[in-house]
């Protein structure tokens, strides 16, 4: 039982331990035994900061302070010549009888276990050792480095975990950085036909995609569109958007027939990622033509929407294939359509149509398509915009999010 007087010191130490902004493992844990040490309450006279070697059954001094033998930093001990140590998973914390003494006579000595416990030949040892010195040590101090041992392990992994988290958050920003400069401008044209693109990821990096390929800066017979959305979700969705961004980015570049390109991109995410392989795609290419044809590869994606505005109806690009990445080879089929002046080709991901209300409803592909046909006959960048804010609108309060990207394809009467 800690008393009142030790419990009052002890939290002091441990509220230091747990508010206290500390760089390194070193600094946190020399600062505790410098604060236990120096404390009038707790009454030690000298303390010492010990480190578990890397792959050895060995400790290294890191640290000590006050009235004790004095040993170099580094000072390397092997758990056969500090058998307490193999001792400390089970018991936490121990005392015994210091091998030194001083004018006061033998002195004791405590040993206690702190941060991770790994696996050695010679059995589970703690990561971090501390070992306090003193005439007298009682019971009560006993409890009380268990309880300080245990504070000071929870903030080694609080430290941890914010260092891990702050190299996640830039890995995050780079990656950001890194796809937000594939994704091209909002707006571009190409003959007759104005188009607005857009993606807003549901967190810093996420798995949708969309570009407009040229297989150089002269072609100007075709345009190709790809929208695309990665299964996973985070950094493995966005490493997989930037490879479907640089290998279609790639094989544009050799006028590759539509089929053989995306059959090829099947392939390399069946080999490249074993796990997270998912990808959904649809690729539309605008072509130099007076009838309007647009040819079109639907890999297991959302089918776009082609609003149709001398009748006001509107048709489905169904699938031409299957999702890529799931089978190795696979065949795509390419279909076509016509686009008649005044038309419009909507081509979006899945958290368009799957963005839910408070309600658990989804928005879904009947209210889509009458917002095209609503929305149709504005201008392109005037229905992708209404559209995000129809679907975010609607979406108020749901737990629901997903990463939202469509293109507005619409050819000028």
């Amino acid at each position: 039982m800690i008393s009142g007087l030790h419990q009052r010191s002890t939290y002091k130490l441990i509220d230091k331990l747990l508010s206290a902004q500390f760089k390194t493992p070193f600094d946190l844990l020399s600062s505790l035994v410098r604060d236990i040490v120096e404390s009038s309450e707790l009454v030690m006279t000298g303390g010492r900061v010990w480190e578990l070697e890397p792959d050895a059954d060995a400790y290294a001094l890191r640290y000590q302070i006050g009235e004790i033998e004095f040993l170099s930093e580094g000072t390397r001990r092997t758990v056969e010549e500090m058998p307490a140590m193999a001792s400390l998973v089970s018991k936490k914390s121990i005392i015994a009888e210091a091998p030194e003494e001083d004018e006061r006579g033998k002195r004791v000595y405590s040993l206690t276990g702190v941060g991770d416990v790994v696996k050695r030949p010679s059995g589970k040892l703690y990561t971090y050792a501390l070992a306090f010195t003193a005439h007298d040590l009682n019971e009560e101090f006993y409890d009380t480095m268990i309880v300080i041992g245990s504070a000071a392990s929870t903030a080694l992994r609080n430290m941890s975990a914010a260092a891990h988290e702050r190299k996640l958050r830039k890995d995050l920003d780079q990656a950001w950085e890194i796809q937000r400069g594939l994704v091209p401008d909002h707006e571009t044209t190409f003959r007759d036909y104005d188009i607005y693109g857009v993606s807003l990821p549901d967190s810093v990096v996420g798995g949708d995609y969309f570009d407009y390929l040229r297989a150089s800066e002269e072609e100007t017979d075709r345009l190709g569109l790809v929208i695309s959305d990665a299964a996973s979700k985070g950094l493995p969705a966005a490493v997989q958007a930037l490879f479907v961004s640089g290998a279609l980015r790639m094989g544009i570049g050799y006028n590759t027939k539509m089929s053989a390109l995306i059959g090829r991109l099947n392939t390399l995410i069946y080999d490249t990622f074993p796990y997270e392989r998912f990808v959904s795609l649809c690729y539309c290419e605008l072509t130099h033509s007076e009838n309007g044809l647009v040819l079109y590869l639907n890999a297991g994606h959302c089918p776009p929407i082609h609003f149709q505005a001398a009748t006001n109806t509107t048709e489905l690009l169904q699938p031409t294939g299957g999702i890529l990445g799931i089978v190795e080879d696979q065949p795509f089929r390419v279909e076509n359509i016509n686009m008649k002046p005044g038309d419009v080709l909507l081509m979006y991901t899945d958290g368009i149509t799957e963005g839910q209300n408070a309600h658990n409803e989804q928005f879904g592909e009947a209210r889509l398509i009458e917002f095209v046909k609503e929305a149709g006959r504005k201008p392109a960048d005037e229905i992708a915009k209404l559209l995000l804010e129809r679907v975010q609108t609607f979406t108020i309060g749901s737990a629901y999010t997903d990463d939202k990207t469509l293109i507005v394809i619409k050819r000028r009467g």
